[in-house]
């Protein structure tokens, strides 16, 4: 089995300019209590074309928190031209958010490393047949 294809951080990403979660500096501890919370609801989120859930499409790249609260999560979509582009960084913020203990939460849209099939779980290929 593969494994999720998060990956959890203890300390912010490497800073870039382009990205809202620059400046934002990971909680070891908050980040450890709140992220299989924060990972229960990003699993409710779902690309409209697609009926897997983003968490088990790989779109979700990092997830940490802020001594603050706030939830700063990395995802990129299946393509840069997604139609669903306009609403999922939206709708993952909002479920970041539904988590008590979250103060808020900030989205980076991001394209490296690009997005493959490969990034998919077990769980997304049994779903969509893709053995």
């Amino acid at each position: 089995m593969k494994p999720i294809p998060m990956i959890p951080r203890d300390q912010p990403p490497a800073p870039d300019a382009t990205h809202v979660t620059d400046g934002l500096v990971a909680d070891p501890q908050r980040t450890a209590a709140l992220r299989d919370a924060i990972q229960r609801e990003l699993k409710t989120v779902y690309d409209p074309e697609i009926p897997v859930d983003i968490w088990e499409l790989g779109l979700i790249y990092d997830v940490f928190v802020t001594a603050d609260g706030v939830a700063a999560i990395k995802m990129t979509l299946t393509a840069p031209a997604c139609p669903a582009a306009q609403v999922l960084p939206a709708q993952v913020a909002d479920a970041a958010r539904r988590v008590p203990g979250v103060s808020d939460a900030t989205v980076d849209v991001v394209w490296e490393p690009a997005w493959s099939k490969d990034r998919m779980s077990d769980v997304a290929r049994l779903q969509l047949g893709m053995w």
